[in-house]
């Protein structure tokens, strides 16, 4: 069966007889925009990077599932656009599966492609069909293991497809995860859903109101909480739910995804550890109990006393074991996908300095090594203080 053929409405599993892969734009306060490795940011380049790109390996030892899920929450009425009904969300499900099962699974289509890099002002810059097909590591209906695994649930920045995160969650599940990535309905620059219908960001035109993005968190607390109802419990609805274990999720996020990972918290308490990736806090870290955070950031905006305010307020108020972790030569997008996929087809980040390999690696160990800790009780060094082997990772207020 196709990974796309459920919808999950309310209690009701229904099939799904239409649906296209999501993946657009970027971050909604910072362009994606990319230049030519020893080029000028100006202007736009005589030739169209088309080699072929990849995601960078799973480090565990399982193969990956990837399921695709339409969710409508019939409770609520969509904020951004009320006359389209219910909220809807799309959500990619990784899970750890049997080697040799399944199909592979595609990154996005082209046309997803075309969209993420004209947000981007990228397009003539980098072939939308070399974007849109990077490789992946999951394979859609791969049979998946026995066992009880713990979920991590993954919101994008504001503007950014879900699938923008794919190398953490594909690294995760390999390792023993269920990752939840999000699509929030028109909160992205493009999204397909159900019935050949591309969501915009409607969204968006709200951004000069006083406390929108403060709204985008909250909304996406909502969202994510609705994401663990169908995923566990007596009201999970998707086919695989029996591999989760529901006293050992977390939540994390990129930008304001990141701090719809704390509000989500906030507000829900099945989440049991949380993760910022170079996100503005639009909301307090109130009623934690002692629940653990790690902040993980840029030097130039987020080290102690830096630019972003919220970071440091933020930290006084978490009341359980917390890290704010920054990383030299990073830039906003430099934990998503975009550096290593950008430095396979010829194009960089000008704000990030810092390889398309080196960043996924010190993503993935660094939010890996804290969800092992506080969702599976595995002690971690690398959380301990500076490592030497890091040179690029700093540990701010210890």
């Amino acid at each position: 069966m196709s990974e796309t053929r459920r919808i999950l409405r309310g209690r009701t599993l229904v099939p799904l007889l239409a649906l296209t892969l999501t993946l657009p734009p970027a971050d909604s306060a910072t362009s994606l925009a990319a230049t030519p490795p020893g080029a000028s940011g100006g202007g736009s380049t005589s030739s169209v990077a088309t080699a072929r790109a990849e995601l960078p390996r799973p480090t565990g030892p399982f193969a990956v599932g990837r399921d695709t899920l339409h969710l409508v929450d019939e409770s609520r009425r969509d904020p951004w656009v009320p006359s389209a009904g219910a909220r809807e969300l799309m959500v990619s499900a990784y899970y750890p599966a049997l080697h040799g099962s399944g199909r592979p699974a595609r990154y996005m289509t082209e046309k997803e492609a075309q969209l993420l890099l004209e947000s981007g002002h990228m397009a003539g810059k980098v072939s939308a069909a070399a974007y849109s097909g990077a490789r992946t590591f999951a394979r859609t209906d791969a049979h998946p293991l026995q066992g009880r695994f713990p979920l991590v649930l993954l919101s994008p920045g504001f503007t950014a497809p879900r699938a923008t995160l794919t190398h953490l969650a594909e690294d995760l599940a390999s390792r023993g995860y269920v990752v939840a990535t999000v699509d929030h309905a028109y909160e992205a620059a493009g999204a397909a859903f159900p019935g050949g219908r591309t969501l915009t960001c409607a969204a968006c035109r709200t951004l000069a109101a006083p406390g929108a993005l403060k709204t985008v968190t909250t909304g996406r607390a909502d969202d994510l909480s609705y994401v663990i109802d169908r995923l566990t419990g007596p009201e999970a609805t998707w086919r695989y739910s029996r591999l989760v274990a529901p006293a050992r999720i977390g939540a994390g996020g990129h930008s304001v995804g990141g701090a719809a990972a704390l509000a989500t918290m906030t507000s829900d308490r099945r989440v049991r550890a949380g993760l910022n990736m170079d996100g503005t806090f639009h909301t307090p870290a109130a009623g934690l109990a002692g629940r653990p955070f790690l902040m993980l950031g840029t030097r130039d905006k987020h080290s102690a006393g830096g630019r972003d305010e919220s970071w440091d307020r933020t930290w006084r108020e978490l009341d359980g074991w917390k890290r704010w972790l920054t990383v030299e030569g990073s830039g906003h997008f430099t934990f998503t996908d975009a550096p290593v996929l950008l430095e396979q087809l010829g194009a960089a980040l000008p704000d990030a300095p810092l390889s398309g390999e080196r960043s996924q690696r010190l993503t993935r160990a660094y939010v890996g090594a804290f969800f092992d800790q506080e969702l599976r009780g595995i002690p971690e060094p690398l959380l301990e203080g500076p490592d030497p082997a890091d040179p690029e990772v700093a540990f701010e207020r210890p």
